[in-house]
């Protein structure tokens, strides 16, 4: 069976012309090599050449940056975070940059996030702790920690999450490059990668297609979202903004507020975070369900402004948009329509067809890990670790995140489901909806 199987797919190979090729294999080329290979892969040269011409650029701002030495405020909201929140303090303590003051609050934990938060005050580890007995989401957490902080830049941070002894220091070096700058997006890279395959995967994809996507991105200007677990911004823009909307997507969501006033936002690659991920697709599903509702509730309702020419218009914002909602909603379609196609007019050929788009992005997939050590910060483990878990990549990408992004942009679209995530009290979801935030 297997032989028969293999001489009909040499057969099918040997048969194939350019023409019949591309015919066959649109979508890849297209839509999929084109965009996260040839593009990535010029980009990302040219920001390592402009690293390289910048670097006396940046020394000066790294001294400029240490001449001034400004207070920074490191403000660190979360619900039942207890168990983390000694060893998170502790390293935050050990940062080489030391002009910081640390808020955390405490959002209506049942835990002993008081009782550890109290004493880490009493020994002046942190100097400020809030603790809100009702429990008000994310949003009302940073924003009640935002009232109390006295620096000029504000860090928020995950309290389940550790940071490099460089990382606040790297974090805001950007804003002394460029004036212009409001916010920078950290690093962040998976710490349990070697927990599950759920993690492993999420660990690839962390490196090559998130921070890897995040340096393409900010360097062409259309940086789009600044990660909660760690995110540096400039206290006066958030006074602008008011802080943080309700969410799920807040982080989306504050980093587009800033755009709009003509802001700069920066991705700082160098600036490292660990954070755990869901070990487990059930987990896994939820956070992405979560993550890929906001695309629809804060680009496609909430800002859509962005798309359309008014008197505060922006090319950027405009192409920052564009470019996500085609890549991550619109292809997402696509792919279906494609796979309609090869079902509807190659249905004797498709067996052949799927394992050629098997191939095809397995062999993509180990180019790109590969030949992006070149630009990456660096990574948890050793390179041949992750190597063994690249073919099964095309499955994690290709067809689980697929399904798992249709299924959220459905309910998005026509339930407007993020509104009942229990991510944030009901209260809060529903003040929130008539807020049409």
């Amino acid at each position: 069976m297997f032989e028969e199987l293999l001489d009909n797919y040499i057969r099918f190979l040997q048969s194939l012309s350019l023409e019949h090729f591309i015919r066959l294999f649109w979508f890849y080329i297209f839509f999929e090599f084109l965009r996260y290979f040839v593009l990535e892969f010029a980009v990302l040269n040219l920001w390592k050449m402009s690293k390289w011409f910048n670097r006396k650029k940046y020394a000066k701002a790294k001294k400029d940056f240490l001449f001034e030495y400004p207070l920074v405020s490191i403000i660190i909201p979360g619900k039942n975070e207890g168990k983390h929140l000694y060893k998170l303090i502790k390293s935050l303590n050990e940062q080489t940059y030391k002009n910081t003051e640390i808020i955390v609050v405490d959002d209506g934990s049942d835990d002993d996030t008081e009782v550890i938060g109290r004493s880490l005050e009493k020994a002046g580890m942190i100097d400020v702790f809030i603790r809100n007995e009702v429990r008000g989401g994310k949003a009302s957490g940073a924003n009640t920690a935002l009232r109390f902080t006295k620096g000029k830049f504000i860090v928020h941070l995950d309290a389940d999450c550790s940071y490099d002894r460089d990382a606040i220091e790297k974090i805001i070096i950007p804003f002394y490059e460029d004036k212009d700058v409001a916010g920078v997006g950290g690093n962040v890279m998976v710490r349990n990668y070697d927990e599950s395959l759920v993690t492993s995967l999420q660990a690839i994809e962390y490196y090559d297609t998130i921070a890897i996507g995040r340096v393409v991105t900010s360097y062409l200007g259309i940086y789009r979202i600044i990660s909660g677990a760690f995110g540096a911004f400039r206290a006066d823009a958030l006074e602008q903004v008011k802080g943080w909307d309700i969410g799920p997507g807040l982080d989306g969501d504050i980093t587009v507020k800033l755009r709009k006033l003509g802001y700069k936002i920066k991705f700082e690659q160098e600036a490292v975070c660990l954070t755990n991920v869901p070990n487990t697709f059930k987990k896994l599903v939820r956070q992405r369900l979560r993550w890929d509702k906001s695309l629809i509730r804060f680009r496609v309702r909430k800002h859509k402004d962005v798309l359309v020419p008014n008197q505060s218009f922006s090319f950027l914002n405009f192409f920052a948009f564009l470019e996500n909602i085609t890549y991550n909603l619109i292809l997402n379609f696509k792919w279906y329509i494609y796979l309609i196609d090869m079902v509807a007019n190659y249905p004797s050929q498709l067996v052949n067809i799927i394992i050629t788009n098997i191939l095809l992005y397995t062999f993509t997939n180990f180019v790109k890990f590969v030949i992006y050590s070149l630009y990456r910060a660096r990574v948890n483990a050793s390179y041949t670790y992750f190597l063994i878990y690249i073919p099964c990549m095309v499955f994690y990408f290709g067809y689980f995140l697929r399904i798992v992004r249709t299924v959220a942009y459905f309910q998005e679209f026509f339930f407007k489901r993020s509104y009942k995530d229990p991510w944030n009290p009901e209260k809060t979801s529903a003040h929130a909806q008539r807020m049409n935030l």
